[in-house]
């Protein structure tokens, strides 16, 4: 193989694993199957999120991912494979399931979440959850809770007395 070829497949492992040190979520999908409409579509979903997803060859792909710290994805990164990156821990799952309930020709092969690889059960589970914001105010809601319910006794009682 001639140097510079090399030296670019060494830049491309480089630039990646930057981008999974980077990214919070890490999906690794099979595409084979959708037509070039479908993958569009699903890029354009993504990247309405903040997501971008990356087709490139699974060597270049095991590299990154053993250079990142990612354990025993060699044996699931065969056959033709895509990556999506998210800097939020679901939103990149959540689009990605979302897109296979409509297209059962992508499949779902891993995931990573903060650091932690999951297989495909555990990262259907991951996308269920709200994202950062919906959780931050669910605990809003619940923190204001006991104040509100005072408010609706005390007008209550005020009701009742008038």
């Amino acid at each position: 193989m001639k140097e510079a070829t090399l030296q670019k497949k060494v830049e491309e492992v480089e630039i990646l694993t930057k981008k999974f040190h980077d990214a919070k979520s890490i999906v690794f999908v099979d595409f084979l199957g959708l037509t070039v409409a479908e993958v569009s579509e699903l890029r354009k979903s993504l990247y309405a999120q903040g997501c971008h997803l990356y087709v490139t060859k699974n060597n270049i792909l095991r590299r990154a991912a053993k250079q990142a710290g990612y354990q025993g994805l060699d044996d699931i990164l065969v056959g033709p494979s895509a990556v999506a990156l998210s800097h939020d821990a679901t939103a990149a799952a959540k689009i990605i399931f979302s897109f296979a309930k409509n297209n059962d020709k992508l499949g779902v092969k891993v995931g990573v979440v903060e650091g932690k690889v999951m297989n495909t059960a555990d990262l259907k589970v991951v996308s269920n959850l709200p994202n950062k914001n919906g959780m931050i105010s669910m605990l809003l809601s619940v923190l204001q809770a006991p104040i509100r319910n005072l408010g609706v006794a005390i007008k209550a009682v005020a009701e009742q007395r008038a």
